[in-house]
């Protein structure tokens, strides 16, 4: 088949530091390619893919300090829609602008939903444009969702077995990773890791957004001697990260849509701690790859049962 993959602008595929979605897009790209696909990868100049890219802004936004990305997905659409009788199948994973552009072509589109949907802003796209064929990445994603849209399956993120290699001895500290923000709740993390008695090590990105968040919020909690800030970190020294770690703590304060670091976490044979909400159900099986907890008393005292866990099982349920 003839694919287009249109990708985000914010990050390269694959990103040089933090990123989830441009990842997923990396390892499914490679796959359709692996298996035969003829391939037209629409994504920043910077990225690197088998398939054949087209360049839609020299590098990925957000490392080129460019904050709004509109106008760029914008020009990178109608690049995709002067192109679309070369394809079969569109795959855009850009969320809503596509629609009002492709709504003609609906029968070739498919749009992966990677973010939240409980956001009353977005409604009206969804409503406006029902026929648009949608994936969601969990069932929990799709609730807050008006009944006639389109979906046609959830397919849950995966990642390549090679990716985050198996660690069986795994290590003595917990581990927070990904971006500082208040629905993250890197302060859960910490008060965790306190009431616990347990290291922890936090390796996230600060966005700009979140730069008040983090220096009034969380930057007075990084002086207790167990907590140490990495910062963000690269796809080379994440999974050593992660499947150093005893535990992953995964403190959510609002409804993750799928939550990628949880299966990088399994992968690894590291268990995840997580907070009920979203996703999280889905993805981890209580006693078995990990734990689902409803406070922060709950986490810490989860941190003792979670050593007893087989990083094997753990590796088995990824």
């Amino acid at each position: 088949m003839r694919i287009a993959q249109v990708a985000p602008l914010a990050e390269a595929v694959p990103p040089k530091l933090y990123g989830g979605t441009e990842r997923v897009v990396f390892w499914l790209t490679e796959e359709l390619v692996r298996q035969g696909h003829r391939v037209t990868l629409f994504a920043s100049g910077d990225s690197r893919t088998s398939a054949e890219l087209v360049r839609c802004v020299p590098q990925g936004l957000r490392l080129a300090g460019i904050r709004d990305h509109v106008a760029s997905h914008l020009v990178m659409l109608n690049e995709v829609r002067a192109r679309a009788d070369q394809f079969d199948i569109i795959h855009f994973h850009v969320d809503l602008l596509q629609h009002v552009l492709f709504r003609d072509l609906a029968h070739k589109c498919v749009t992966t939903l990677h973010g939240r949907l409980d956001l009353p802003d977005f409604m009206p796209v969804f409503t406006t444009f029902p026929e648009m064929p949608l994936v969601s990445i969990s069932d929990s994603q799709r609730a807050p969702m008006p009944p006639n849209v389109n979906w046609l399956a959830t397919v849950y993120h995966g990642l390549p077995a090679t990716v985050c290699p198996f660690n069986q001895k795994g290590g003595d500290y917990l581990a927070f990773l990904g971006r500082i923000s208040p629905e993250k709740r890197p302060d859960r993390a910490i008060e965790i890791a306190k009431q616990a008695q347990v290291p922890l090590r936090i390796a996230a990105k600060v966005d700009p957004a979140d730069e008040t968040y983090f220096e009034e919020e969380i930057k007075p909690l990084l002086a207790h001697p167990l907590i140490e800030f990495i910062g963000e970190i690269g796809e080379g020294t994440k999974c050593e990260f992660l499947g150093n770690a005893l535990a992953v703590l995964f403190p959510i304060d609002w409804p993750e849509p799928f939550g990628l670091v949880m299966i990088e976490a399994m992968s690894a044979g590291t268990p995840v701690i997580a907070f009920n909400s979203g996703s999280v159900p889905e993805i981890i099986t209580p006693g078995e790859s990990g734990f689902i907890v409803n406070s922060v008393e709950e986490a810490a005292a989860a941190v003792g049962p979670v050593r007893r866990l087989s990083r094997f099982a753990v590796r088995a349920r990824f």
